[in-house]
């Protein structure tokens, strides 16, 4: 069976709690709930962890090649446009990933605009909230299988 990380940034832990005009009022336990309900029809198991810590986010996508881990799905958040660390992590490991956000960061401030991960990943969805997360997984385990 396949298995596929998923790591969620920081801050996400605070979601339906924080700017719901922007991420809505999805919370990170409905967004697992819905993760794991869709993993379970795909076939697939998940693991599923969330940090505020760059260095922690770095080290999970080092040590998953070292794992059974066969894709990352990740919402690097914040980090998205500051990371290199992260670029770096997803580029030099073997592991398939997927960048996902909640909201369309290309039509949000000007900072946002920029992804350091995009050109690290397979793919990137952004703008569709909860469903985000489910086609970035959909298309991750198409291309793990």
């Amino acid at each position: 069976m396949k298995t596929i990380l998923v790591i969620h940034g920081p801050n996400l832990n605070l979601l339906g709690k924080r700017e719901q005009e922007v991420y809505g009022s999805v919370t990170m336990d409905g967004i697992n709930n819905a993760l794991h309900a869709e993993a379970k029809q795909l076939g697939i198991e998940l693991k599923i962890v969330q940090s505020n810590h760059e260095g922690e986010i770095v080290t999970l996508i080092g040590d998953a090649q070292n794992t059974s881990v066969d894709g990352i799905l990740i919402n690097p958040a914040a980090y998205t446009h500051t990371s290199v660390a992260i670029h770096d992590a997803v580029k030099g490991c073997s592991i398939p990933t997927v960048e996902v956000h909640l909201s369309n960061i290309y039509s949000r401030e000007e900072f946002r605009h920029k992804s350091f991960t995009a050109p690290a990943v397979i793919g990137q969805v952004c703008g569709f909230g909860l469903q985000s997360y489910i086609l970035g997984l959909r298309g991750l385990v198409e291309i793990v299988k």
